[in-house]
């Protein structure tokens, strides 16, 4: 069976699939990365787990996969098939793409991780039929990704969709990015939990148990929860009045409060827009499986490159 291998490689964890040309997941793993072992570790078990995905397919599908698609965290250059930084797994400048077509004799293509899930989200999930969407996942910090006809806008450098670098509150909170007041400084799974903890007097408290308070009716909780709806709105409506979405997708583990986030994020979004349109605000469907099925299009669409008969299928 003709399929592609997909790899979604995070900072502890590596998910992958063998993906068909209708999007089926073929078969599913998963691996550590090793990076307990240093960077050098880390691109070993990249490789390694690559190759025994291929392996897989040669004696269970019949065939060895057309392509490979990855998905990393970081700063990537996708045009150079770099891993340029990713301050989890310790490296820089890794020529993963080359490395990988070397190790399996197929085309790869390498991708970031959230724009790769947003690829996935925009054809495959929420976004679905949306000429231009706007995804974001809220994690431990909050990034972009930029829909346009099926595909996902880079930007001239690399750095396109970074909202989480959007300045909401001048001369606030310090970033690592070296700028204060970055929206993900305020309403990411990791500030609301920093805020959480420090609100309750509850070391260890995180996002979840925000969450959890605010449906329980804790005065103090919603305090903390609207103050990060309140960053998030105004970061998301300059993203609004920039792109004009058709569909603004949220993702990320602050978006599993389901209605408790999204509720009143759609009224603070509709009260601070003037003449932009509101866009249909959906959550995220694909889930975990996003950076695999992501990884696998961006396989899929090497292929379509040679092979125009490979388009639709892999649509």
């Amino acid at each position: 069976m003709r399929h592609v291998i997909a790899l979604d490689v995070g900072g502890t964890a590596m998910k992958a699939a063998l993906i068909g040309p209708d999007g089926a997941l073929l078969h599913r793993a998963r691996r550590a990365t090793g990076r307990e072992r240093g960077p050098e570790a880390v691109v070993a078990e990249i490789l390694g787990f690559a190759a025994d995905l291929r392996a897989h397919g040669i004696a269970h599908l019949g065939e060895s996969a057309a392509a490979a698609g990855v998905s990393v965290p970081g700063i990537v250059d996708a045009d150079r098939g770099l891993a340029v930084y990713a301050a989890n797994l310790g490296w820089r400048d890794v020529p993963l793409r080359d490395l990988l077509t070397e190790r399996l004799g197929l085309p790869v293509a390498l991708g970031h991780d959230v724009r790769t899930g947003g690829l996935a989200e925009g054809r495959l999930g929420a976004g679905q039929g949306a000429d231009r969407f706007f995804f974001v996942a809220l994690g431990t910090g909050i990034a972009g990704a930029i829909g346009i006809d099926g595909r996902v806008e880079a930007g001239a450098h690399g750095f396109a969709g970074e909202i989480g670098h959007i300045v909401v509150r001048p001369g606030g909170i310090p970033c690592p990015c070296g700028r204060r007041g970055c929206l993900e400084r305020y309403a990411s799974a990791s500030a609301v939990s920093e805020a959480w903890a420090a609100a309750s007097g509850t070391p260890g408290a995180d996002a979840a148990d925000c969450a959890r308070a605010v449906d329980s009716g804790d005065p103090l909780a919603r305090q903390v929860w609207q103050h990060a709806i309140d960053a998030l709105a105004d970061g998301l409506v300059t993203a609004l009045t920039l792109l004009d979405p058709r569909t603004l997708i949220i993702g990320g583990g602050l978006a599993e409060a389901g209605d408790t986030l999204f509720t009143p994020l759609h009224t603070a979004v509709q009260e601070r827009i003037t003449f932009q349109k509101l866009p249909v605000i959906a959550p995220a469907a694909l889930g975990d499986t996003a950076g695999c099925l992501g990884a696998g299009l961006l396989a899929w669409d090497l292929l379509t490159i040679t092979d125009p008969d490979l388009t639709e299928a892999s649509a």
